[in-house]
């Protein structure tokens, strides 16, 4: 054999390694498998099928096939629409857990809240009419609960700090006399107008009726005109001090008299006027 055959025959062809993926005409980058077309692996039978249509991908069908087998024996609920009846809402009001009276729906209330039976039962009706479930019928209720006790802590508040710049302002302008101008004026005012009505009346600025400088003021004013007319006339004031005061208590409360005689035909009378004494001495205390 000449070294041209030995070399030949000696020359094996090289084995490719296992592990090596590529070749000379390959590439090290992974080959990129050509998108498929879903609809291109829809039978040409189906191919038509509208439900089929808005599927793009294996992914979106395989996930709407299996969302549909969860659904498997699961009651179905039809969702209304603007052409549906009254009836149709509350077969799903009713199937969603709407209380089948509008008397089965429950609050959790504080004790101190002022929603009264009658403003609950009106919304009550008015949630089962809107087909609302017991937890938003009383979620709506303690929202509004603490609206309103935010609304009335900052009423109170504004109601105190008017309060307070009034009484400042008066003590400054009255002097020395304030405290029997505020009497004179505070009894004027309930007698016309009442303590409810001084008390709970609100103005645009927030301070309570009673309160403000100006109404103070005039009720003052008002009562000194009346006291001095009352003098030049010589009727007795309508103002009493707190002096006058006991001395006509104690005259009403003697023993053996109609306030203590149930059966006097006067009783009332003096029951009615001891208590209305009783209420000027502790305005007029009130007053430091």
């Amino acid at each position: 054999m000449d070294q041209t055959t030995e070399a030949v025959v000696n020359e094996q062809p090289t084995q490719p390694d296992e592990t090596t993926t590529t070749s000379v005409l390959s590439s090290d980058q992974p080959v990129e498998k050509p998108a498929v077309d879903f609809k291109s692996l829809i039978p040409q039978e189906y191919k038509d099928e509208r439900s089929l249509q808005n599927f793009s991908s294996m992914d979106s069908f395989v996930k709407s096939y299996l969302n549909a087998n969860r659904m498997v024996g699961l009651e179905k609920l039809a969702i209304p629409n603007k052409h549906s009846t009254e009836s149709d809402w509350d077969q799903v009001y009713q199937k969603l857990g709407r209380p089948e009276t509008p008397d089965e729906y429950k609050y959790n209330l504080p004790k101190e809240s002022k929603l009264d039976s009658d403003s609950l039962n009106a919304f009550s009706k008015q949630a089962h009419k809107l087909g609302l479930l017991p937890q938003q019928a009383d979620g709506i209720i303690q929202y509004y609960q603490e609206l309103a006790n935010s609304s009335e802590i900052d009423a109170n508040s504004k109601a105190e700090t008017s309060r307070i710049e009034a009484e400042k302002s008066l003590r400054k302008e009255f002097g020395p006399a304030y405290k029997d101008k505020i009497n004179a004026a505070r009894h004027l005012a309930t007698n016309t107008l009442g303590n409810e009505f001084l008390s709970n009346t609100l103005l645009a600025d927030g301070s309570i009726l009673g309160n403000n400088p100006t109404v103070v003021r005039a009720f003052a004013d008002l009562a000194s005109k009346l006291s001095e007319d009352s003098l030049v006339k010589g009727e007795p004031s309508s103002y009493l001090s707190m002096s006058e005061i006991n001395k006509q208590i104690a005259a009403l409360q003697q023993p053996g008299s109609a306030y203590w005689d149930k059966h006097h035909l006067n009783h009332e009378a003096a029951v009615q006027e001891v208590h209305s004494l009783i209420q000027q001495k502790n305005n007029e205390e009130a007053v430091e």
